[in-house]
């Protein structure tokens, strides 16, 4: 039923309802970092086979949001610190808690989303050589054909010293990306790619790829630092890498 309502609607609706969310989901066995709340359960979500437990109820989160979540929370500096962030295709919660944090300098981009702040092709990007020290770009490549192209300029935007989180869609056990350009109905690249809008399922190269333009990366399976019963808690995937990105 969730899988049917577009995520962004959901936020929306979520925002509105979030009181009594609050209140028919309040318990002890889940906790959401996002929002610091503790929850009787996550709903399931997924495309095609569904996952238990995989979306907070409050935020709406699913795991690779409550992973960076704590990523940037335990090991960076990212709320404390002076920095200028662009945020591709940003996700509606980390805008919303993103551009209230007086410690940045937030510029969200998208091609298409009227929420944003610079309307912004990412193979094009309309800003300067090295201007912002932290980019996040979670779940786009996967849709662009030349994903190089636009890794090239997250790179070239991104200042020396800088650093990035970019998310794709990832299977662990590819070594090679599979991509085929030639399939263009939306139920094959469902049925090939995992959604209808995507070209192509990231494998281990896609580290390749990001260094192939420049940047320095670590795959960091930084669920993996939490024991078991904290990752139950959070909702964590003990195989989802965070991928990380470097401009020495």
């Amino acid at each position: 039923m969730l899988n049917s309502i577009p995520r962004p609607m959901l936020i929306n609706l979520s925002i509105v309802l979030r009181p009594l969310i609050y209140q028919f989901f309040k318990g002890n066995n889940f906790t959401d970092p996002i929002d610091g709340r503790s929850y009787r359960k996550f709903l399931p979500y997924g495309y095609g086979k569904q996952r238990d437990n995989a979306l907070s109820p409050g935020t709406l989160s699913l795991e690779r949001h409550r992973q960076m979540w704590l990523y940037l929370q335990n090991e960076t500096d990212f709320f404390t610190k002076n920095y200028k962030v662009l945020h591709i295709a940003p996700e509606q919660e980390f805008l919303r808690k993103f551009r209230k944090m007086k410690n940045l300098d937030y510029t969200s981009a998208d091609l298409f989303s009227p929420i944003v702040d610079v309307k912004a092709d990412i193979l094009d990007l309309p800003f300067e050589d090295e201007s912002y020290d932290v980019i996040f770009c979670n779940h786009v490549l996967e849709h662009i054909v030349d994903d190089r192209k636009a890794m090239s300029e997250l790179y070239r935007v991104m200042k020396k010293g800088g650093w990035g989180i970019f998310q794709v869609p990832m299977k662990n056990s590819l070594e090679k990306t599979y991509e085929d350009f030639s399939i263009k109905d939306p139920k094959e690249r469902q049925k090939h790619f995992g959604q209808y809008d995507h070209v192509r399922w990231y494998g281990m190269d896609y580290f390749d790829r990001l260094q192939s333009v420049g940047f320095q990366t670590d795959a960091n399976f930084y669920s993996r630092k939490f024991p078991v019963h904290e990752r139950q808690r959070f909702g964590l995937m003990e195989n989802e890498i965070l991928p990380l990105v470097f401009k020495k």
